[in-house]
């Protein structure tokens, strides 16, 4: 496991004086599930910039980082997906070699042909990650996000954090 001296100087100056957003406990929209699994329609989210290859990329203009997401459909083939997170912190290698390390669609396909999980949602949201402003992101995108999914009649969200 890496360490925080392992990380390469300008990350480490970074993250020293990266201003963490407080998230109060008395704020989480968290709910318990009230269906079992196998009844569960879920919906995956991830925060790896992956997108469709027709999409707009998300922007590495933006000086305190994309807050928009992409809807990614339940059909999608989930290795042609694009990643555009623009992040140096990590290596991207993993999710290039498999894009079922940052957006399991295709293991929980498996779980729902196995009768896990009741079904997967229609779609499915990726957002970009290393937003170092977070309050577009949490007063209107995930707020619109959640909108969506409880819409679809999502009961359970998997999120896949990068």
């Amino acid at each position: 496991m890496a360490t925080f001296s392992d990380l390469k100087l300008h990350h480490r100056a970074f993250t020293e004086r990266y201003p963490f957003y407080r998230y109060r406990i008395e704020d989480n929209p968290v709910s318990k599930l009230k269906k079992p699994l196998e009844e569960s329609k879920f919906a995956l989210i991830t925060t790896a910039g992956l997108m469709l290859e027709s999409e707009k990329r998300f922007s590495n203009l933006i000086k305190m980082g994309d807050h928009s997401f992409r809807e990614i459909p339940n059909d999608a083939d989930v290795q042609s997906l694009i990643e555009d997170h623009d992040s140096s912190s990590f290596d991207h290698s993993g999710i290039e070699a498999d894009k079922n390390l940052a957006f399991p669609l295709d293991r929980f396909r498996e779980l729902e042909s196995r009768g896990k999980i009741g079904s997967l949602n229609h779609r499915h949201l990726s957002f970009m990650g290393s937003i170092i402003s977070p309050s577009k992101l949490i007063r209107r995108s995930a707020p619109e996000g959640a909108r969506l999914l409880k819409k679809d009649g999502v009961d359970a969200v998997f999120l896949a954090p990068v």
